[in-house]
């Protein structure tokens, strides 16, 4: 267990003692045991559940392929906040960081850009696990897992828009052999770690501008990941993910990989279908979305991020969204079978604050779904008494969810409430900062 320290005047650490936290958990321990809820067993199984944490929050999605950064392919990171990390050894320790403030273990996704190729130019199609072994290292020192995803963007080959449904042969090809090497690589992340991989595939291709030839597009990209998925893998090494999308920069009128192209073929293919809570109309959740794949689907990817307007990317918040999302999960009895990871990236503000404040608001959401007495709920349900239904669910917005998270963070030896803030600002000021200082 993670123990949070304070510095004393004398300059010497003491463990943070907080007698009130475990005062206010008991009394509201009490309070859920009166609707039937056992708060140390949901929080030993809210300790179970890991979030993928994305690794290109910490760079703004520039990745360690070349000096120049993000070029072409509908991802766009906006901001200039300091102290972007530019070495793999600096997003490592921002985001070792990150975890040390964050109650429970939890896993890392990366991306293929953020390889680490020695000085030598590797084209996408060519590489491998060992480009990705000081990850491996990394990630078993921290004791977590990783997951990878192909990156079929920020390059010139995809500057035209198409990549695994592109017309050129010579392009297409080339953007399958990419998403072959990567699965080769969510391999041996599996096979080392022990757990699978979750390697996941999202593609841009579109169109800006009104599209005669919408099929032609997703019959080519229907055969590219045929061709993709080919060699069998052991899902107890790798899982295949498709995400889909609605839009996206440069692609506002037409998407190749929709969300009905992907359920089908991820139905059809036995994959993994990711859902992005930012890939819909900006009236549309994907919480209700849940359900209804699982009814078809094994096992789902969720991208959580929030999108303001349009797909947009901000850092996850306890709000409504997410909370329906965590509900649905809950409800559904969809723990073992949702894999939740996190897609946000933020240059406006403090990075590795950006990381901890959406790994936070997911694990609130969460444990807020898991406290509700969901039995007693879906019987009133079943009844029909739809009154005492609503009832319950206002009376629970009042109870002490806040004393159970505290005492979870104490517990996990992680800081209560926003004091892990100061922690995120000494560590600009000591680390950061000085990055500014050396450009």
């Amino acid at each position: 267990m993670r123990k949070y320290y304070k510095i004393t005047n004398n300059g010497r650490s003491n463990a943070v003692s907080n007698p009130p936290i475990e005062q206010t958990y008991s009394l509201a321990k009490q309070r859920y045991a009166e609707l039937g809820v056992d708060t140390d067993a949901i929080l030993q199984l809210l300790e179970k559940i890991p979030i993928s944490i994305q690794c290109w929050q910490g760079d703004d999605v520039a990745g360690f392929e070349s000096v120049g950064g993000l070029t072409d392919g509908g991802i766009m990171a906006t901001g200039n906040y300091p102290g972007r990390a530019r070495t793999p050894e600096e997003l490592r320790a921002d985001a070792a960081r990150a975890m040390d403030l964050i109650p429970g273990k939890h896993r890392f996704s990366l991306h293929a850009i953020y390889l680490e190729h020695g000085g030598r130019k590797i084209e996408r199609n060519e590489i491998g696990p060992e480009h990705f072994r000081g990850w491996m290292d990394w990630a078993a020192d921290q004791g977590i897992a990783l997951d990878f995803n192909p990156t079929f963007f920020s390059h010139p080959k995809a500057a035209g828009g198409f990549t695994l449904a592109a017309r050129d042969e010579g392009l297409r090809r080339f953007w399958v052999e990419h998403g072959i090497a990567c699965r080769k690589i969510g391999e041996a992340f599996g096979r080392r770690q022990k757990t699978p991989c979750v390697t996941n595939v999202w593609i841009p291709d579109g169109m800006k501008d009104l599209t005669i030839d919408r099929k032609g597009p997703r019959e080519i990209l229907r055969k590219s990941l045929d061709e993709l998925f080919a060699a069998p893998i052991d899902p107890a090494c790798n899982l295949d993910a498709v995400e889909c999308k609605l839009f996206g920069i440069g692609s506002e009128t037409y998407v190749v990989g929709s969300h009905e192209f992907y359920l089908g073929y991820a139905v059809e293919n036995k994959k993994l279908l990711c859902l992005d809570a930012g890939h819909f109309h900006p009236t549309e959740t994907i919480a209700d979305k849940i359900s209804s794949v699982l009814l078809f689907l094994d096992e789902i990817l969720l991208h959580v991020s929030r999108g303001v307007r349009w797909d947009s990317d901000h850092v996850v918040i306890l709000n409504d969204d997410l909370r329906a999302i965590a509900e649905e999960i809950v409800r559904g009895g969809f723990i073992r079978r949702v894999h939740i990871g996190l897609d946000f990236f933020d240059a406006s503000i403090n990075r590795v604050a950006a990381w901890v404040t959406g790994v936070r608001a997911m694990l609130k959401a969460l444990l807020s779904a898991l406290l509700e007495p969901t039995s007693r709920l879906r019987e009133f349900e079943t009844q029909g008494d739809y009154t005492s239904r609503l009832v319950m669910l206002e009376e629970l917005k009042t109870l002490p969810f806040g004393a159970v998270w505290n005492y979870y963070c104490e517990k996990q030896g992680v800081p209560v409430g926003k004091a892990w803030l100061d922690e995120v600002k000494r560590y600009e000021k000591d680390v950061l900062e000085k990055r500014e200082k050396q450009l």
